[in-house]
């Protein structure tokens, strides 16, 4: 991918980017990550579906939207006349439903990459999440990548609520994931003291927002560490350019930005600024110089200061 710069939206959080374009210009970042679509039109969870929380918030949208039908005839199509790049986010209840929504994709021009949101119970394994297990994490991303023309990288967006992160990204990598989305929300849970009952209608959601940013610095590091040549496109908690910064330090070539944007519907512009601010106080001409730099301590002037490395 060539993107103008490495911030991103999170999927999830701005829809397909109509909701931002009136703060603005939506073709300026890095690139628009859509809201996860599926086959199917779905409704979504009951309200209430979203709380905060201290330091960010819990939401149990349950994967609101349009299908894939209306995303390919309305969404994306705006998106690619404003100019914008649009990292097109998919889930699937089967491996089969990710398999037709890969070749929908597939057919349709003008799409920069897919992210496979792997974070999504399997109907067909007594609910399992299909992110939880490397054998099923790799079932989806091979028959997505087999069906996403070679020209589109393939993500997978992995979960946190793991044993080991680093096993289930190397399943998706071996399964030819071209790059690694990280991390989706963790797993939490709010309780009224009022009413003494759960929050959430659905009783848990996913956890997002500042809290979580250290568990965001902690994967990404210990992926990147395993696999130094896969791209990552990391995401959990980031409000700043230094933020920004400081996921990339761990080895995240991208950042995505989520939670930030509802109080904040500027912050990916702001945090693109913030960036270029926070390199440009340390002498760092690009930002690709600093993915993973915080893995080499011994190497923190010369060639990865100049520029002249990749």
């Amino acid at each position: 991918m060539e993107l103008p710069n490495p911030i991103l939206t999170a999927s999830g959080c701005a829809g397909a980017g109509r909701e931002l374009s009136q703060f603005f210009d939506v073709a300026k970042i890095g690139a628009v990550v859509t809201k996860s679509v599926m086959l199917a039109p779905r409704s979504g969870r009951p309200t209430p579906r979203m709380a905060e929380t201290p330091s960010g918030m819990l939401n149990s949208i349950g994967l609101q939207g349009p299908g894939i039908d209306a995303f390919l005839r309305r969404d994306l199509p705006w998106l690619l006349a404003r100019g914008a790049r649009a990292v097109v986010s998919i889930a699937g209840s089967t491996v089969d439903e990710y398999a037709e929504l890969a070749a929908r994709l597939s057919d349709a021009s003008g799409v920069t990459a897919v992210e496979v949101n792997i974070s999504c119970p399997n109907v067909e394994d007594r609910g399992q999440v299909f992110a939880c297990d490397p054998g099923a994490s790799a079932a989806v991303i091979e028959v997505v990548r087999a069906r996403v023309r070679y020209d589109i990288p393939v993500f997978a967006k992995l979960s946190p609520d793991v044993t080991d992160i680093v096993a289930i990204a190397g399943a998706c990598v071996a399964a030819g994931a071209d790059g690694l989305s990280m991390i989706n929300t963790l797993l939490g849970m709010a309780i009224d003291t009022t009413t003494l009952r759960p929050v959430l209608a659905g009783v848990t959601g996913g956890l997002s927002g500042p809290a979580i940013r250290p568990v965001a610095v902690r994967c990404i590091w210990q992926v990147h560490e395993a696999f130094p040549d896969i791209p990552i496109i990391g995401m959990g908690g980031v409000r700043t350019g230094r933020d920004a910064l400081e996921l990339m330090l761990a080895g995240a070539a991208t950042v995505s930005v989520g939670t930030a944007i509802f109080h904040d519907p500027s912050a990916c512009p702001r945090i693109v600024r913030e960036l270029e601010e926070e390199l440009a106080s340390r002498g760092i001409e690009r930002a690709a110089d600093v993915v993973g730099l915080a893995h080499e301590p011994g190497r923190l002037t010369g060639q990865r200061r100049t520029g002249s490395a990749p």
